[in-house]
């Protein structure tokens, strides 16, 4: 019975400890719903960059999409300086001289040939080859060989042999070759004072013989192993020699007046 005061003053100690640590437990409850609270607007934030993400990612896809698919730019061909003239400048006066109803009559320009022959061939193995890339340089293309058709004992030809070299420009080669030839080639050649007016078939065609191949720019006389002649064809859609005269007149090429002697070339 002596400790009874001592159990009641220990309980009251105890419960007083109890009231202590209750207010403790109450703040910390108190301060979980603010961690809560803290967290969700952190969440939300998230949330929403990641929407913000997502909808710039789609954007570039359907733009594409709205966008129309651009079309590869044409190819524009660059058309020769002497076609041009010949459309600005020729077909009128040729239409207006000769009384032409339609463009397609007027006459132009179908083909150049180019031609070496090369009867030195028969005894040297070299001359093929120098005469084809002499050709291959003056006109940008790769030269045809012409070979025999028959044999000729006489001349010790025999079927199959290379006896000449040529090649055709058509288009936008041959009217750069046309250029070429009239304003650089010819005035290269030595004592020159125009060429024969007379130098046609009867069908509008003319053809043009030159001495050797030094004359034209592209050969280089200290690479050369002899002089070749050639000859030059101008195949025209013209039915007269008077209309391929008038054509190619107009074109630049340096006809000698009619009074004056035609040099060799």
């Amino acid at each position: 019975m002596a400790n009874a005061p001592d159990d009641k003053k220990e309980e009251q100690v105890v419960e007083a400890k109890a009231s202590a640590k209750k207010p403790a437990a109450k703040k910390a409850a108190a301060k979980k719903p603010a961690a809560k609270k803290t967290a969700a607007p952190k969440a939300k934030a998230a949330a929403k960059k990641s929407a913000e993400k997502a909808k710039a990612e789609s954007k570039p896809a359907a733009e594409k999409k709205a966008t129309p698919k651009k079309k590869a730019p044409a190819i524009v061909a660059e058309v020769p300086r002497m076609k041009q003239v010949y459309r600005d400048d020729v077909v009128e006066v040729l239409k207006r001289e000769f009384g032409y109803k339609n463009l397609m009559q007027v006459p132009k320009i179908e083909k150049i040939v180019l031609n070496i022959g090369l009867g030195e061939a028969l005894d040297s193995n070299s001359a093929v080859g120098a005469a084809t890339g002499d050709l291959q340089k003056i006109t940008g293309q790769k030269p045809l060989e012409n070979k025999a058709r028959v044999s000729i004992a006489n001349f010790k030809l025999r079927e199959g042999s290379v006896i000449g070299t040529s090649v055709t420009l058509r288009g936008s080669r041959m009217w750069q070759f046309y250029d070429r030839f009239v304003n650089i080639t010819l005035p290269r050649t030595r004592d020159f004072r125009g060429i024969s007016r007379t130098a046609f078939d009867g069908r509008g065609n003319y053809s043009l013989g030159l001495r050797d191949q030094s004359t034209f720019p592209e050969i280089d006389y200290n690479e050369i192993d002899r002089m070749r002649g050639m000859q030059l064809t101008f195949v025209t859609t013209a039915r007269t020699d008077e209309e391929g005269r008038r054509l190619l007149e107009l074109l630049g090429m340096p006809f000698a007046r009619v009074d004056e002697p035609v040099g060799a070339l």
